[in-house]
């Protein structure tokens, strides 16, 4: 079983890779949705730069009303600063991979762990990896909608390619956990 586990690592991180190359990387889905320019963007720049020291996620809200309430209709930006600048990009890359290929190996060691309802057919291990990029896509993209974070049609979009990225990765990594033959006892 820990054969099955280690290439389930394997193929499953080098689908994740593939899918993040095609979808974002040749298609430009994730920066055509999470990283769209602004106008004015060096005077933007500047001001946050002046105004933005520490390490964050940072809200900015429409002054208060007379009646001391933001009033409806106007924006609420969200403005996220790391710390780093462009010279982290090869180490996140770095991160980013480690993490590519460690989430399908665990995921391969849960299916493990789970009743033969998710492990005997190859249908049920699909399922099982599209639940997972589901509970991710809960989780990771649609809690990120509302005020201050992703309007709601980016955030679904953004979900349903993570759960289209898991079950992808499911149909890779079913392949490879199939039951082994069933050993009748001795008597």
């Amino acid at each position: 079983m820990g054969e099955k586990i280690v290439l389930s690592t394997l193929f499953g991180g080098l689908t994740l890779v593939l899918w993040a190359f095609i979808v974002n990387g040749m298609l430009g889905f994730g920066s055509n949705l999470m990283m769209k320019q602004i106008a004015n963007e060096n005077t933007v720049y500047e001001v946050l730069r002046e105004n933005i020291r520490e390490p964050g996620r940072y809200v900015c809200n429409p002054p208060l009303n007379l009646l001391d309430r933001y009033p409806e209709g106007e924006p609420v930006f969200s403005i996220s600063y790391s710390g780093f600048g462009h010279e982290a990009a090869g180490r996140e890359m770095l991160i980013g991979m480690v993490l590519f290929f460690l989430a399908p190996g665990i995921a391969a060691w849960l299916l493990t762990r789970s009743g033969p309802e998710a492990t005997a057919g190859f249908g049920g291990r699909i399922l099982f990896f599209a639940g997972i990029g589901l509970l991710i896509a809960f989780f990771a993209d649609l809690a990120q909608a509302g005020i201050g974070g992703y309007p709601y049609g980016t955030a679904l979009l953004l979900a349903l390619n993570r759960i289209l990225q898991w079950t992808a990765v499911g149909l890779v990594v079913a392949r490879i956990m199939r039951p082994g033959p069933v050993q009748s006892a001795a008597h």
